[in-house]
């Protein structure tokens, strides 16, 4: 047990470092960023497996329940598309902060291709993301917390790994973001594939198919 919690505290910083050098203003620019976070998030892939063997049952599927998780992930992804949509409007409404700040996240898409960025994040970011904050740290939390205080841990450190970014609304985003996906894993981990489905499908809408911005 005390070896999983060091494993843990481990994986958890290294997130930090990482998501702080992409994000944080004294370092975001003179790194790429596209670069950077496929390989924070081959980073986290390799750390989640690396630190649990124990993947086979959260993963593996039937031909019936992979065509299950593709609906429901794509079902989930809309509504939260939706809930996004509707999230905008009222900040820009509501705060004279809100839109620069978004802006700015969109800012990260200029000088790469579309095609490019939305499938790294269907392909490798969305779903490694995932892996390592629901199936991994999550679920780990879970093993030595129990999963209530595991679930609002793991959505307070998802939404914190953003804070380098100075981005209320990035965090915000994040926040809301961890609430439903870790709940979700909360009733069942095995809905991991469906968030992992999810999760790469609303961040290829949100950044390339249909943007805010």
């Amino acid at each position: 047990m005390k070896n999983q919690k060091q494993k843990l505290n481990v994986a958890i910083l290294i997130a930090f470092v990482l998501w702080g050098v992409m994000f944080s203003p004294w370092t975001a620019s003179r790194i790429p960023f596209w670069p950077m976070m496929s390989l924070s998030a081959g980073i986290l892939l390799m750390t989640a497996f690396g630190f649990r063997h124990d993947w086979r049952d959260l993963l593996q599927q039937t031909p019936r329940s992979r065509l299950r998780t593709l609906l429901y992930g794509f079902a989930l992804a809309a509504f939260l598309w939706g809930i996004f949509w509707i999230g905008d409007k009222a900040s820009s409404f509501l705060f004279g902060f809100a839109s620069g700040q978004v802006d700015h996240v969109y800012t990260l898409k200029e000088g790469i291709s579309p095609w490019t960025i939305g499938l790294l994040l269907l392909i490798l970011i969305g779903p490694a993301e995932e892996i390592f904050w629901r199936g991994y740290v999550q679920r780990t939390l879970a093993d030595l917390y129990g999963p209530n205080r595991a679930m609002f841990f793991s959505i307070g450190v998802y939404a914190l790994v953003h804070l380098f970014s100075f981005n209320f609304m990035l965090l915000a985003a994040a926040a809301v973001l961890g609430c439903v996906w870790s709940f979700l894993f909360r009733l069942s981990p095995k809905t991991l594939p469906t968030l992992i489905v999810s999760h790469a499908l609303w961040d290829t809408a949100v950044f390339v198919l249909f943007p805010f911005r």
